[in-house]
């Protein structure tokens, strides 16, 4: 590991044993960043279970399957309040009079049962029937970049096709402008790339974002449209209406997640498929083999690592934790975790438990999972049908970038016309 490449190293707490503690730093480890998934099974295989690493400030890594799901549907062992509610609401107190609010994403930053009352008022907008009314558009502007780049016989997938397509599907269901569109995405991977483990440092970068959306929210006040934005002010929580502090504490959440999430996905997946000429071909001889395909994608190639805070002094798994240490819930191990899945590091299309965590588990399930398969499904459909067998670029290869999502920066395809 290079140490001009990582963050500097943290001394060991008294109560860590030698024996849990794991070099590893979740946004720089160079074999990371090479090539995530390998790095993962290799921690897998030789790190254990639970460790601690002393880079980034010091935290916890939980790998293995029942530890994920066991912390993720413990809210009370395990919480998402990253800023206590009291010493959010003192910082608050010593705010000058015309200072920007402090958003806080909710409901994914709030343990129920405040996090419950927040996330109900989404559920009918991400719910299976909603998607499934917009799935003819998601196909026609898949169609639409996948048919711009088809004669030329290469591309760069993340750039042309990967990210514009689940962002202007997103803009369009939250209300904000496309032609925003490079904008907002540059905001999303300046937030997502700070490995800062202290949560007042996030403040400004969610100023900005919800500052970036303010102007929507106001217009979409005044003058309501067809989009979640519009929604969001008729909603009421605890009887109350929705104020500008509610709607930027929502907004910054949908933006965070809808503007980044679900192209990293396509990109893991899409990498796969080039690489595997075979599977390509049983897809498109059998497109209804595509949803099957997809949930053993999302599967091997997990990419999103939710922090949580331990909330008391406790022993999980047989690990003794102190409150108030960062804990990150690493999706992409405990879907690698071969006690869960055997022969783990294999694509099965025929493998009988492809029941993953790739959405998380418990109360904080992605809310938008629904609309993320959808949108996978849809694009590994157009791809089979619009393109001939494509592959990676032997002299581009891939990139990628690390952190809380584990994401493809360049894809460069080929194929013949």
């Amino acid at each position: 590991m290079s140490a001009a490449a990582i963050s500097p190293a943290v001394p060991k707490p008294a109560h860590v044993p030698d024996a849990l503690v794991y070099d590893f730093d979740m946004f720089r480890d160079p074999a990371y960043v090479a090539d995530p998934h390998k790095r993962v099974l290799d921690l897998v295989k030789n790190a254990p279970p639970i460790f601690w690493t002393p880079r980034n400030g010091g935290h916890w890594m939980l790998l293995s399957h029942a530890a994920n799901f066991n912390a993720a549907r413990d809210t009370e062992a395990f919480t998402s309040e990253f800023i206590p509610k009291a010493e959010l609401a003192a910082m608050k107190a010593r705010m000058p009079p015309g200072m920007p609010h402090i958003p806080i994403p909710i409901p994914i930053n709030l343990d129920p049962p405040d996090h419950t009352k927040y996330r109900a008022p989404l559920q009918r907008v991400f719910s299976p029937k909603a998607i499934l009314a917009i799935r003819d558009s998601i196909v026609a502007l898949a169609t639409e970049l996948v048919d711009a780049v088809k004669e030329r016989g290469h591309c760069e997938f993340m750039k042309e096709i990967a990210e514009p397509m689940p962002v202007q599907v997103f803009l369009k269901m939250l209300g904000l402008p496309l032609d925003r569109q490079d904008e907002y995405r540059e905001i999303v991977a300046a937030h997502l790339s700070d490995p800062s483990p202290d949560a007042r440092a996030m403040i400004p970068k969610l100023q900005r974002i919800a500052a970036s959306m303010n102007d929507t929210f106001l217009a979409r006040r005044d003058n309501p449209q067809d989009d979640i934005i519009s929604l969001l002010w008729k909603i009421e929580v605890d009887g109350k209406q929705s104020t500008i502090e509610d709607m930027q504490n929502y907004g910054v959440l949908l933006f965070i997640a809808g503007l980044d999430t679900v192209m990293n996905g396509i990109g893991h997946g899409v990498r796969h498929l080039a690489q595997n000429p075979d599977l390509q071909a049983q897809l498109r001889a059998n497109p209804k083999l595509v949803p099957e395909a997809t949930e053993e994608l999302l599967r091997r190639y997990t990419f999103t690592v939710p922090p949580r805070l331990v909330a008391r002094d406790m022993t999980f798994e047989g690990v003794e934790m102190k409150a108030r240490e960062r804990a990150m819930l690493f999706l992409p191990a405990a879907d690698l975790d071969s006690k869960e899945y055997p022969q783990s590091e294999s694509f099965d299309l025929n493998r009988e438990n492809k029941v993953h965590i790739a959405f998380n588990a418990g109360p904080h399930r992605c809310l938008g999972s629904h609309l993320a398969r959808v949108e996978l499904q849809v694009i590994y459909e157009v791809l089979m049908a619009r393109l001939p067998t494509f592959r990676l670029d032997p002299d581009k290869p891939p990139t990628f970038h690390c952190g809380h999502v584990v994401g493809v920066d360049s894809l460069n395809l080929l194929w013949d016309v």
